[in-house]
């Protein structure tokens, strides 16, 4: 299995791995992962706006990344599997319908945190053990 990180399950593996379950710390470790470029480029949005503030320049993320990781670029195949996904007016998020239709259209487990995205049909696997709804 591959596994496609959440934005914040990437920033939490790299900068607090205390947040992540020892199960799922285990499996990214043995496992091939990516980071997509929609999870660098919402990044670089909220550092710009002043929303973020990262221990380390993004491109120093992204380079050290690119060592242990495999970096997920956007295609016109992932976009055009946007169209799969119902539009969800509770849920309008671009980056995280994004990685969504890569997850699917790449046959890759989604490793996230956000139980929103529990409505999309892509197989999850949870970043933390979760709470009793």
């Amino acid at each position: 299995m591959i596994y496609l990180l959440d934005t914040h399950v990437w920033l939490w593996a790299t900068f607090e791995p205390n947040k992540l379950s020892p199960a799922v710390l285990q499996i990214l470790q043995n496992n091939p992962c990516r980071v997509s470029v929609a999870s660098i480029w919402e990044l670089q949005i909220k550092v710009a706006l002043g929303k973020l503030d990262l221990p380390q320049p993004l491109d120093s993320l992204v380079a050290t990344t690119k060592r242990e990781i495999e970096i997920l670029s956007v295609h016109a195949e992932h976009a055009l599997a946007l169209r799969e996904l119902a539009f969800d007016r509770e849920h309008r998020d671009p980056f995280d319908r994004m990685l969504v239709a890569q997850a699917i259209h790449e046959k890759c487990e989604l490793v996230t945190a956000d139980k929103k995205l529990e409505r999309y049909p892509v197989t999850i696997l949870w970043a933390q053990a979760r709470l009793p709804s």
